[in-house]
């Protein structure tokens, strides 16, 4: 097929999607019409604001499409108008039967793991929070049961030591893009060979999943180990954040951690206990060591280094965690 004769629907909604649609654009793709989720209020005046890809199909004058229901039949039929032969699909919401079985070539998806790992809302915050050494991007037909359709390309990305789930997400968005930009080039030129996920499954692997992630999450427990407990605050962090709660008998806190250091060390305190010179450190009890908080935010406040924190702040009494 001829790049001309490709008829393209990008979906997608936050700023992971954008580096995608503006390959695919800059490659000459043709995109027909851009679907993304309504506009909404935000910010302290609940102003009405445009998601980033909408934003960035407005600059390049698509058309948008932004139904707040996927099996509304005007919406349907808005779609089937656009003749498209190939939709494409990044950090979007599950589209129903009607939708992604549409198009001829098929509608695809970009995931943020190396499927079949990993499915799910969540991949990236849980591939870190789980201390794993390396992730990565995939691309997929959609099919009835959510991330196991055919596998298409995937590209690998290492977690280094000190990433955070931003980092991560930084990484695999232009990661992505350049396997979306892949991916519909082998699609124009007849060359894929999509592979069964079942496939890739080994007898002994263990499948581990990405889902949507709830505050009761982000709360650490203390009583597990110095690394996983810093895994934890790389794998929410800078969203949704991991938090804690701490009391000294008359007062308590709750603390968001944004950063924090790992420092392995015997110790006879409580697991959840916190330890500070209240002047430049503060630390909180594992089951074999100590986590170092470096960056919080205190409720109501700005996140700032705990150096700040404690010039602002004093840690009068022995403080413990609220499990």
């Amino acid at each position: 097929m001829q790049k001309e004769d490709l008829r393209i629907i990008f979906m997608g909604t936050p700023e992971f999607a954008v580096p995608s649609l503006e390959l695919l654009l800059a490659n000459g793709y043709r995109v027909v019409a851009v679907i993304t989720a309504p506009d909404k209020p935000a910010g302290r005046g609940l102003q009405m604001q445009q998601s980033a890809v909408k934003q960035c199909a407005l600059k390049h004058q698509l058309p948008v499409l932004q139904p707040q229901n996927l099996k509304d039949p005007i919406f349907i039929s808005e779609l089937q108008n656009l003749r498209a032969n190939l939709q494409i699909v990044v950090a979007f919401r599950m589209l129903p039967e009607q939708v992604w079985n549409m198009p001829a070539l098929g509608t695809f998806n970009l995931h943020g793991s190396l499927l079949p790992q990993y499915r799910g809302a969540a991949p990236i915050n849980w591939a870190v929070m789980n201390g794993e050494k390396e992730t990565g991007v995939t691309t997929f037909f959609l099919q009835h049961e959510i991330d196991t359709g055919k596998i298409i390309h995937s590209a690998v990305c290492p977690i280094e030591e000190h990433d955070t789930a931003g980092s991560v997400h930084d990484k695999l968005m232009k990661l992505g893009a350049d396997l979306v930009l892949k991916t519909t080039d082998d699609i124009c030129q007849e060359r894929v060979v999509a592979v069964e996920q079942r496939q890739l499954i080994k007898g002994d692997t263990s499948l581990k999943s990405a889902p949507k992630i709830h505050k009761i999450d982000c709360r650490i427990q203390w009583n597990m180990s110095v690394q996983n407990a810093v895994n934890k605050v790389r794998g929410l962090s800078p969203f949704p954040t991991a938090f804690a709660e701490f009391t000294n008998g008359s007062e308590s806190i709750s603390i968001k951690i944004f950063e924090a250091k790992a420092e392995s060390v015997q110790h006879n305190y409580a697991a959840g206990n916190m330890l500070s010179d209240s002047k430049t450190y503060i630390k909180v009890a594992c089951v074999d060591g100590f986590v170092q908080l470096l960056r919080i935010q205190l409720a109501g406040k700005k996140q700032m280094s705990v150096g700040d924190f404690l010039r602002g702040f004093q840690l009068s009494g022995s403080w413990k965690a609220i499990e």
